[in-house]
């Protein structure tokens, strides 16, 4: 018998056997509901992996496999090869493997889970910036070290379904993934590098529909795997993609108190994106454009400091305005494409900038030569153009020019920001050899007779291997 006509009786005699009331025959009364974000390919935004199938996938576990390497050159050559502000890469004029990543999705009888290591410089770069584990006991930047993602949770089968999960998440504040694979460019503008790409803590994932994402957080703080002071942080995603053209995004922070010491600062931010995909021709040499803006806006108030204005007490102003904009080509059937972006952002208080690893400092130890205090401006901004070759589409060959500029130094001059004998303790801070009387120098203190190499900007070719499977 045809195979389509085999098909049809079939159909015909289920249905007339759920008319007589048969109870072996299946229930076609109620459609599945649509899988949310599946009616329209959005591999081509950003922050978003473009990979389709998944050659690990299996019933109950979905594998990943991430590889990131990178060769920095840049064109001040510090004498210590290392490099200043950014989450995304930290030495120069060497090859470094950036993240190693092996980990998965497991999803059997409506439990779910995640888990993502990170290998490589990430394991060191990441917590580093992150200063609440100065506060108590048992080390959590260390015991955290090697995660970037580790969460579990149940599904449930209401509207579109509702996802409720425990643990460390991603958090795409910033609209940039964590992960280089998944975006258009290798160094993203200061509005994602400085805002929060993980959180600790619980989410619901709300679909009501699929094409609408309420995504509602209960957090330990801003990008901390533990609470600065005693009240956690809240926050809030809403992702609608109407159609497979555009995507709005809307990420809100606040409550938290993410200053160590000042148990009154109190943090908010809002972070806002559009992506449209303005041209679809697979049969033209360009294929496919598209642009991404993102803007952000916070501040903190209390502990010393105002959002905005004055007060009689005088206090300074601590706030962050920042945008960042990009516009990507797809040529030859996706198997290239040029990207052009940058951004600008003014962080007065400076309490969003990543903290310079002058003399081994981090977000704990501060620097004395970069101080983060009330009132001490802090403007930025920076442009990109970048190619990527993408003969696969589980790999990315990327090569990339940028220039940052700040008004203040900054940035890895030719001098370095190591002091001379410096060498790396067991902790993994820089001790100098300092002058005998001198009393020692602590990672983030001064050093007698010495100063960090800083200049007000940077230009750079960021080369990159990246592999997502």
């Amino acid at each position: 018998m045809p195979r389509p006509l085999f098909a049809a009786l079939a159909a015909s005699i289920f249905c007339s056997a759920a008319a007589l009331g048969d109870p072996t025959a299946p229930d076609t009364s109620k459609a599945a509901p649509a899988v949310p974000f599946a009616f329209a390919d959005f591999t081509w935004l950003n922050g978003n992996a473009r990979t389709t199938d998944s050659p690990l996938d299996s019933k109950v576990f979905t594998g990943e496999f991430r590889a990131d390497t990178s060769f920095i050159f840049d064109f001040a050559h510090p004498a210590d090869h290392t490099l200043i502000g950014t989450s995304e890469s930290g030495r120069t004029d060497e090859f470094q493997l950036q993240q190693l990543g092996i980990g998965g999705d497991f999803h059997y009888d409506n439990v779910i889970g995640r888990l993502m290591t990170q290998f490589g410089m990430y394991s060191t770069m990441t917590p580093r910036n992150d200063a609440s584990p100065t506060v108590g006991q048992w080390s959590l930047s260390d015991a955290y070290r090697y995660i970037s993602e580790a969460y579990g949770g149940y599904h449930l089968d209401v509207w579109n379904g509702i996802n409720i999960e425990a643990g460390i998440f991603m958090s795409y504040v910033g609209l940039f993934s964590y992960y280089n694979f998944d975006n258009w460019a290798y160094q993203p503008s200061y509005v994602s590098s400085n805002t929060p790409w993980f959180f600790n803590g619980m989410r619901v994932q709300i679909f009501p529909t699929d094409k609408l994402k309420i995504e509602p957080w209960l957090i330990n703080g801003w990008q901390s795997y533990a609470s600065f002071n005693s009240r956690p942080g809240l926050g809030l995603q809403v992702l609608w993609r109407p159609t497979g053209w555009l995507s709005i995004l809307s990420n809100s922070y606040a409550y938290g108190t993410d200053t160590v010491g000042q148990p009154g600062r109190n943090r908010w931010h809002s972070d806002d994106s559009i992506e449209v995909k303005y041209l679809d021709d697979p049969s033209a040499l360009i294929d496919k454009s598209a642009f991404s803006l993102t803007v952000d806006a916070g501040c903190e108030n209390g502990g010393g400091v105002v959002c905005a204005g004055s007060n009689a007490a005088g206090y300074p102003q601590q706030y962050f305005l920042g945008f960042m904009l990009y516009d990507r080509v797809w040529l030859s059937h996706d198997k290239f494409a040029l990207t052009a972006g940058g951004g600008a952002i003014t962080n007065p208080g400076r309490y969003l900038v990543l903290t310079p690893p002058i003399n081994g400092a981090t977000a704990a130890t501060g620097s004395a030569y970069f101080t983060q205090n009330p009132g001490q401006q802090f403007k930025a901004w920076d442009y990109s153009i970048g190619l990527d070759w993408m003969p696969r589409q589980f790999v990315t060959f990327r090569i990339e020019f940028n220039r940052r500029a700040a008004s203040v130094p900054y940035f890895s001059g030719g001098g370095g920001i190591t002091p001379p004998g410096a060498v790396n303790t067991p902790s993994g801070s820089q001790t100098p050899v300092c002058p005998s009387g001198s009393g020692g120098c602590a990672p983030g203190s001064a050093v007698p007779g010495w100063a960090p190499d800083l200049a007000r900007a940077e230009s750079r070719i960021n080369m990159a291997l990246l592999l997502k499977l």
